[in-house]
């Protein structure tokens, strides 16, 4: 591609080393605090006031004298307050200081949310909101060496305000419905975010064979200019538009990386929800023609029941609605949802007026009132909407909230799925049949359901093996927090009983190995009384609708042993809820393997390199541990992996419709062929 090639070689505009001195003068942004590793917890034993064994008895009680109660110790701060301890802080030194209240986490890179991916997200919209409006058809993103490069070929941002656009929260054109109607973005504070937590940065805007550039450093002007394109050598073949290149703050995000996977799949969503939009990755160019249609092939495959239903509407008063559709054979159903661009990992108000209007189209279709669960069993679905003002219920922007747009949702999705089925006669048939064959299946499992409950009454009232939390996912803000972790025998348990925070995490604890599930119907579940209790804890036993906790974390060895669990866990996730893996909702924990200390200093290191580097610093008389098992971290070290520093790996499939056949590789019969993959690799390692 002639015009990624070009980009990747030569910046729109070379950089001048000439300093301004029209620029004001700005305070340097504070450093934000370090991270330190979450202290150990303490408890603090209750005394009794009088023990049992020199309590005397009692006596008739005598004439009580009035007593002050005592004075509430007063602690004394010697420090003076006044007018020189007020601050007040520029807007991009409160983004430096507070981050999660604008990128919602911060992290390394190993995490799709971690907050480099937001800050590339946040220049990408940009270029997206132009290619709405009707303006550019590409845009150019290269990552090399940390450093990000983003290009767009759209109106480019107004040369007078260049520097404002992108160092003074609430500026911007954003908030103007005749200039940008469905933006994807912060709206007026994505790239000043991204200013402020990068080391440097660097905004061309070019507009009419003119441009205006300006460096920054930790949000802090340094250089900005402005001058004919004529001037410049190459100048006059750039294209209208904006180029913004930016190095993530180590001092913010510490030593991070950049995952090409994670990458590609944000592009990859990108293409799906603008059709037609060129998004070339360090020169690849990916498109899609088919938008929502081409997202549903890619991930269901060739495991489809009938062909993909596919609408798209026009805009309307309301807002856009697009969305497509089909059935599998797997178990549960599988959504994708997206609002103005934004990935809903937790649906919303959209999602649920979607599978609202998509039973109503199928019930009104055939005329029969068809169950919810019989229709939806073995859905995959995706849905996009764009509206003109949404409102998230968080910072993350993972579940819409808006109320006002079910109505016309609902009715939109009903009125599409009923005609498509008019139009699609023979998968119409198809569907049907599935339809009735979940009803059958749903009669059968209720039996099952039923014997098993009765076995669970005649065992306990209450979950064996689960030493729950107080708050839960249902309980608003408190329960974005809950976590339960499935942990390996009672003495993995045994750490962490008294070192989670009872609070917001839960404990289910396992026996051993569980029954591998794969290509096993749903119904054994019910029959395996281990894996039975663990689906009542996770209070996912009709749907994932009922789920009680907002992270499930599989807290296994660090052996084969424990390797072999953590397989055997992701199987009947995959098998029977898949949709808690693409929701993001299930993590490996991970936890040091190595301790280091000496006398005055105690380190943890999760990989061998960490535990040379520390025996380097620390010296070679230092002690070193190597721990075997979860069991072998007391409760005072545990305390620290679990709390605000807990490393957590979450769960990604590339592709739903890779699922299988990992799954039937790994968990199916011994084939001959992973015989030998084995054998090659046992090799490979000996070698």
């Amino acid at each position: 591609m002639a015009k990624t090639k070009q980009i990747r070689k030569a910046d729109p505009v070379k950089a001048s080393g000439k300093k301004t001195a029209a620029s004001p003068k700005t305070q340097t942004s504070p450093k934000p605090p370090a991270k330190t590793s979450a202290p150990a917890r303490t408890q603090a034993s209750a005394k009794t006031p009088v023990s049992a064994k020199t309590q005397a008895p009692a006596k008739t009680p005598e004439p009580q004298k009035t007593v002050s109660p005592p004075k509430q110790a007063i602690i004394k701060n010697d420090a003076v307050y006044d007018e020189s301890k007020i601050t007040t802080l520029s807007s991009l030194e409160h983004i430096r200081l507070r981050t999660g209240m604008y990128i919602g986490r911060l992290g390394d890179g190993s995490n799709p949310d971690d907050g480099i991916y937001v800050l590339l997200k946040e220049i990408i919209d940009n270029g997206i909101d132009e290619f709405i409006m009707g303006n550019g058809k590409q845009i150019d993103i290269v990552i090399k060496d940390g450093v990000a490069k983003v290009r767009d070929y759209g109106r480019g941002i107004p040369l007078g305000k260049l520097v404002e656009c992108v160092s003074v929260i609430n500026t911007g054109a954003k908030y103007n419905d005749d200039v940008f109607q469905f933006s994807v973005g912060l709206n007026g504070v994505g790239t000043k975010a991204v200013n402020a937590l990068s080391s440097r940065f660097r905004v061309v805007a070019i507009r009419d064979g003119n441009f205006a550039e300006a460096i920054f450093e930790k949000g802090v002007l340094k250089t900005d200019r402005k001058g004919k394109l004529s001037s410049i050598k190459g100048g006059d073949k750039q294209k209208n538009g904006t180029y913004v290149e930016f190095t993530p703050d180590k001092e913010v995000f510490g030593e991070y990386e950049f995952n090409p996977e994670f990458v590609e799949l944000r592009i990859l969503n990108y293409t799906y929800l603008n059709t037609g939009l060129t998004l070339a990755y360090n020169g690849k160019p990916y498109i899609s023609k088919r938008g929502l249609y081409d997202l549903l092939s890619q991930e269901a495959g060739d495991e489809l029941l009938y062909p993909i239903g596919y609408y798209k509407g026009d805009h309307s008063g309301h807002g856009q609605l697009e969305f497509s559709f089909t059935h599998t054979n797997n178990y549960g159903e599988g959504y994708f949802s997206f609002v103005n661009g934004q990935f809903t990992s937790d649906g919303g108000t959209h999602l649920s007026a979607f599978k609202e209007g998509f039973l109503k189209g199928i019930q009104t279709y055939f005329k029969k009132d068809y169950r919810s669960e019989d229709i939806r069993e073995g859905t995959i679905a995706a849905v996009a909407v764009k509206i003109k003002n949404p409102v998230f219920e968080s910072q993350t922007k993972n579940k819409l909230g808006n109320t006002d747009i079910r109505a016309w949702l609902v009715q939109e999705t009903k009125d599409a799925v009923e005609d498509w089925l008019h139009k699609n006669v023979e998968a119409a048939k198809l569907l049907e049949q599935k339809i009735l064959s979940n009803e059958s299946l749903r009669t059968e499992l209720n039996a099952v359901k039923k014997e098993a409950r009765e076995a669970a009454k005649r065992i306990a009232l209450k979950i064996p093996k689960l030493k729950d939390c107080k708050y839960h996912l249902e309980d608003g803000k408190e329960g974005d927090n809950s976590t339960i972790f499935i942990t390996e025998g009672d003495s993995a348990t045994g750490s962490m009983v008294s070192s989670r925070n009872v609070m917001t995490q839960a404990l289910f604890s396992l026996r051993g190995k569980v029954e591998n599930m794969y290509g096993k119907k749903r119904a054994s579940i019910y029959k395996n009384e281990e894996l039975y209790n663990m689906m009542m804890a996770l209070g996912i036993e009709n749907d994932i609708t009922g789920l009680r906790y907002a992270r499930i974390v599989i807290a296994t060895d660090a052996d084969f042993d424990g390797f072999h669990i953590r397989n055997l866990l992701l199987t009947f996730f995959l098998s029977y809820f898949e949709e808690l893996v693409t929701a993001g909702r299930i993590h490996i924990l991970e936890t040091p393997l190595f301790r280091v200390r000496t006398k005055k200093e105690t380190r943890y290191c999760y990989t061998e390199k960490e535990r040379d580097l520390a025996v380097t610093d620390l010296g070679t008389q230092s002690e070193v541990t190597r721990f075997k098992g979860l069991g072998e971290i007391s409760p005072k070290e545990f305390g620290q992996f679990i709390g605000e520093d807990i490393r957590l790996v979450p769960v990604t499939v590339s592709a739903l419709k890779a699922v299988p056949q990992v799954l039937n590789f790994y968990m199916g019969k011994n084939t001959p062929e992973r015989r030998d993959y084995i054998m090659k690799n046992l090799i490979e390692y000996a070698g």
